[in-house]
């Protein structure tokens, strides 16, 4: 048997019986997961060569199991104090991050080289990948996972997936960019080098209409690859009349052919997205 699937039969134990928390053994392998989710040598879910992923529910539930071996204390940073059961995350400069005032990260997150940290907030369990901007009032939900050279524009919300733990989190795939006020919520995919214009919602029952084509195909709960997505209305009748109700409009493509920010660009300019 492998440490890893050592550790998870232990947390998966433990998770079942919260009793055996009391023994050292167990104890230990919660805190050792959530130091390797803080270093990001572990994810709470992982991308397979066909582009799949995996989550990882054990590694969920030792976040959960985290939560009750703390205790509330107070953290004292420059003029800040907070309140909390969980540590603040500490390390950006030798991990190569910027972390601008008052943007925080919990401990058990992880942030990569490059990573920049506005005013903003990231989770527990969440993992941020290289080069990404996560962007003044935006905030990465636990679990949430965030591919490389993302940006998360003002005001993004991208939600926290933790319970239960075999449910997909949020992820944000490579290249991607969120535009300002836009959430992303309930395990929703978005994929490599996508687009979502400002103040779209996106949850696990969203409509997303692609209306490309000469007729409508509707998906829910992932946005495909290099899609500019923008916030719509549809007519529904109810009891009382007709009202639109939201959904997300697929309404173009952003080029593979050319390089990330310049296709981003002309996308933005070609398709008229609000970001």
């Amino acid at each position: 048997m492998s440490g890893v699937d050592q550790r998870a039969d232990l947390v998966n134990a433990a998770f079942e019986n919260r009793e055996l928390l009391r023994e050292s053994l167990y104890r230990e392998v919660v805190l050792s997961t959530l130091a390797d989710l803080d270093q990001g040598r572990l994810r709470v879910a992982t991308r397979s060569d066909d582009g799949a992923w995996a989550v990882h529910a054990w590694v969920k539930e030792a976040v959960l199991l985290y939560f009750g071996l703390r205790q509330m204390e107070t953290f004292e940073v420059g003029p800040f104090e907070y309140h909390d059961k969980i540590p603040l995350k500490r390390g950006f400069a030798a991990a190569g991050v910027r972390v601008v005032p008052p943007g925080t990260a919990r401990y058990g997150s992880f942030l990569a080289r490059g990573v920049v940290l506005m005013p903003g907030y990231v989770n527990i369990g969440a993992y941020v990948d290289e080069g990404t901007m996560v962007d003044t009032w935006a905030t990465v939900g636990s679990c949430a996972q965030v591919g490389r050279d993302v940006h998360l524009a003002g005001g993004v919300g991208i939600g926290g997936v933790l319970e239960p733990p075999g449910a997909r989190p949020v992820i944000i795939e490579d290249g991607a960019f969120v535009g300002s006020r836009a959430v992303v919520v309930e395990g929703v995919r978005v994929g490599e080098e996508a687009v979502i214009g400002a103040n779209c919602v996106l949850t696990a029952s969203t409509p997303i209409l692609d209306v490309r084509g000469s007729e409508v195909v509707e998906l829910r709960g992932a946005v495909p690859p290099r899609a500019v997505v923008i916030p719509g209305v549809r007519p529904k009748h109810f009891a009382a009349g007709e009202y639109g109700t939201p959904c997300a409009l697929i309404i173009g493509e952003r080029s593979a052919s050319t390089e990330r920010k310049v296709s981003l660009n002309q996308a933005l300019r070609d398709f008229n997205v609000s970001v």
